[in-house]
């Protein structure tokens, strides 16, 4: 049976920790807990659980905490955790069997994150799987200040294994204000975190972060070196931003540039939206309807279906149609179940 430290960086978690490390409790070999600030009890809880606690300045990289957390293991193999985890039962049992069974050359293993729709992160879907678990005798960096990934190409297997993501809240605003410091300070996004700010700003991001992201996304439409989706993104964000702001120039200047490249639900919506408190609710419902049914979304699925379903409900009732009304409320209540 292969050995596993398992290595946690966290911060005032003091209302979930036990629950995760007792999830885990006779599956690990070794626990590193790395702790970045904690004022509550967290540290005190840890150390119920292990020796192993260390303390990491926060310095505004996930990336960089992690890998201190790594290069304290001294098993076969490295399980990432975060405090809002939890392993039930069963896959506590396929997680001992991996253990018994694991090929000497598989270097990561993957696990099923699952509950990703309770709290609006990035996330479009429920299930999704991510490297896990970690062959500690090769050389894995994390990359990335924020939503941090390994960088390496290892032999990986998909596991069957399954972790229910299971947060107290969102952790929406801790992530957007570390992307618009990073954005703010002139650092630059490569393609997989510029997605990912687009995607959280669209999923759950509020009038102040769409503002506070506005000059960057500008910036990235004008960038030679971004790729087409880059752009598209780019540009659903800056139009988005500029609806807010009142700047119907610059609106149109963005929506159209997404338009051009065929358009998305995204900036059908923000058309639709636009429309609609200008009490256009003819032209509102063409680009509602065409969010719904004629585009797909690129940042977040709910452009698709219920945001542009409750458009039409809306505008519908203001156009005195009262039974269309329903039938597209009753369609965007079904999308949200």
């Amino acid at each position: 049976m292969v050995t596993v430290s398992l290595c946690m960086i966290v911060k005032n978690e003091e209302q979930i920790l036990q629950r995760c490390l007792d999830s885990l409790a006779g599956l690990m070999d070794e626990i590193i807990i790395v702790d970045t600030g904690s004022t509550d009890a967290t540290k005190q809880i840890a150390a119920r659980y292990t020796e192993l606690i260390y303390d990491f300045t926060w310095i505004d990289d996930f990336s960089a905490a992690r890998n201190f957390a790594f290069s304290k293991a001294t098993k076969e193999y490295i399980y990432s955790a975060d405090a809002d985890e939890v392993l039930d039962e069963k896959n506590r049992a396929a997680f001992l069997q991996l253990k018994q069974t694991i090929l000497p050359e598989i270097e990561i293993v993957q696990m099923y994150y699952a509950n990703q729709l309770s709290y609006g992160t990035i996330y479009n879907y429920d299930r999704e799987l991510r490297p896990k678990l970690f062959k500690r005798n090769r050389t894995f960096r994390w990359q990335g200040a924020i939503h941090e990934q390994v960088g390496i190409t290892p032999v990986i297997y998909d596991s069957e294994i399954e972790i229910c993501h299971m947060p107290q809240s969102s952790h929406k605003d801790r992530d957007l204000e570390a992307f618009a410091r990073l954005a703010g300070a002139g650092n630059p996004l490569d393609k997989r975190l510029h997605n990912i700010y687009a995607k959280e700003l669209f999923i759950s991001g509020e009038e102040k972060d769409f503002l506070a992201a506005r000059a960057f996304f500008q910036a990235s439409c004008a960038e030679e070196a971004r790729g087409d989706e880059e752009l598209k993104e780019a540009a659903c964000v800056a139009a988005r931003a500029a609806r807010l702001a009142g700047d119907v120039a610059d609106f149109f200047k963005y929506a159209m540039k997404v338009v051009a490249c065929d358009g998305c639900a995204e900036i059908c919506c923000e058309l639709g939206e636009y429309y609609r408190q200008r009490e256009d609710y003819d032209e509102a419902v063409v680009w509602f309807y065409n969010a719904a049914f004629e585009t797909e979304s690129i940042l977040s699925i709910r452009s698709g279906k219920e945001i542009p379903l409750q458009g039409l409900a809306d505008c519908y009732r203001a156009l005195g149609n009262e039974a269309q009304a329903a039938e597209y409320e009753r369609l965007a209540a079904c999308q949200e179940e």
